[in-house]
């Protein structure tokens, strides 16, 4: 853990969302810049983000300032369930008067290869750089049982040095398909938020934060954003472990 790392604990997972929903309208109100570049995560916490930002914020939030990406995305048309996009869709995007032309999905119909590399190009000619890297405002992620975040699994941690900044990566169990983010590029933004809940998620949370040896086998483990900071937003069960 980073000076530049925080941890905020809340009681249940609403809560963790709602404290999330009040940075993300605090970030996007207080940016001197008239573009601010968010990447989503998918999963059941952000499902309950969605649905505070579009209940609480829908007429604060500045949505035509805000450009939405994906830190990953499985390989699937939009209109799959498994989709990270018609989650954010169904659940934000439709409800929200967000341009059509600030919501970047991967193309999960695509041929993998091509889509990455298509997405990569896509970041890289919209985003602001810092280097020759693409920086986001900031990035969203979640932590697997397995301790992976976007699709970065403990089998791939080279992904970590990976010289591109998107590329395909198959689930270990199923094998399937995802577009992700590599890790200079996750490591590149300005901020990260962590959104980890339930008692499952424990184990792992505990093995990062402590500094476990077992925590060099997680990809989370590895995201230290070098110009940036690192906010970990955990209800009680995900924190139960933490000494």
């Amino acid at each position: 853990m980073t000076a530049s790392t925080e941890v905020k604990i809340y009681p249940k997972p609403k809560k963790v969302c709602k404290a999330v929903a009040r940075e993300i309208l605090k970030l996007t109100q207080d940016s001197p810049q008239q573009r601010f570049d968010i990447a989503l995560s998918g999963g059941n916490t952000p499902k309950k983000l969605f649905k505070i930002l579009e209940k609480k914020h829908k007429d604060t939030i500045p949505w035509d300032r805000i450009h939405f990406w994906w830190g990953d995305e499985r390989c699937v048309p939009p209109t799959s369930e498994e989709s990270n996009f018609k989650m954010a869709n169904d659940f934000l995007f439709t409800q929200v008067p967000v341009p059509p032309q600030n919501i970047h999905r991967v193309k999960g119909e695509n041929p993998p290869e091509e889509e990455a590399k298509r997405y990569a190009e896509e970041i890289d000619s919209s985003l602001t750089h810092r280097g020759e890297v693409p920086v986001f405002d900031l990035i969203i992620l979640g932590l697997g049982d397995d301790g992976h975040t976007a699709s970065i699994f403990p089998n791939r941690l080279e992904l970590f040095e990976e010289k591109r900044n998107c590329v395909v990566a198959q689930h270990p169990a199923s094998g399937q398909n995802r577009v992700t983010l590599t890790g200079k590029v996750l490591n590149n933004a300005s901020r990260i938020f962590f959104l980890v809940t339930g008692e499952n998620k424990a184990m792992r949370v505990s093995e990062i934060m402590n500094n476990d040896e077992a925590a060099k086998l997680l990809p989370a483990y590895y995201i230290e954003p070098q110009n940036g900071s690192l906010i970990w937003f955990i209800d009680e069960p995900a924190a139960s472990k933490i000494t």
